[in-house]
């Protein structure tokens, strides 16, 4: 039920707040953002997870897992993001442009701390709230990074990526 509600919120986001008519634009930064989520997924999630949902009792009783939450969010929620963040980002002014970015750190902070707060999120292997607010803080910079510039989003990816699989000793053996 849960899952349902925060899908909702997100359509609602999208749909109120989107960039509908010029999506092709953002179609990239979707996929990127897809694709992070997705090798976090494939390497991490099952072997050594830094976090995992965890369903609410409605949502396990209907059969949803992490899984599932998972893709829920890569379907709703990141494109809702990208073609609402990217599209509203301000033009002029570096406080103004700091102040949104922030503010959308903050989105996302504040509905992690609701998953804590519900326990619909479950942090592992040195994981814990603080981390996830470093790594949105780079991911809202990477997306606005990838829209303009790929390669340069790559590459701050690679070493973000390094960075943090170094912090949390991440075996090789998660390469299957």
């Amino acid at each position: 039920m849960v899952n349902t509600i925060y899908g909702l919120i997100w359509a609602g986001i999208l749909i109120k707040w989107g960039d509908w008519k010029n999506w092709r634009k953002y179609y990239p930064t979707v996929l990127f953002f897809i694709l992070g989520d997705f090798l976090y997924m494939y390497l991490l999630s099952d072997h050594y997870p830094m976090w995992r949902y965890v369903p609410s009792p409605g949502d396990e009783e209907a059969g949803i897992t992490n899984t599932h939450i998972s893709f829920s969010i890569m379907a709703i929620k990141y494109p809702a993001t990208c073609l609402a963040y990217l599209a509203h980002f301000p033009k002029h002014g570096f406080m103004k442009k700091t102040l949104y970015y922030l503010a959308w750190v903050i989105v996302y902070f504040a509905n992690e701390l609701v998953d804590l707060h519900f326990q619909l999120i479950k942090y592992f292997n040195g994981w814990n709230l603080w981390w996830s607010a470093l790594f949105n803080s780079v991911m809202f910079l990477i997306l606005k990074l990838h829209f303009h510039n790929p390669l340069f989003a790559w590459i701050a990816s690679v070493v973000f990526i390094l960075f943090l699989w170094n912090q949390f000793d991440v075996p090789a053996t998660v390469f299957r």
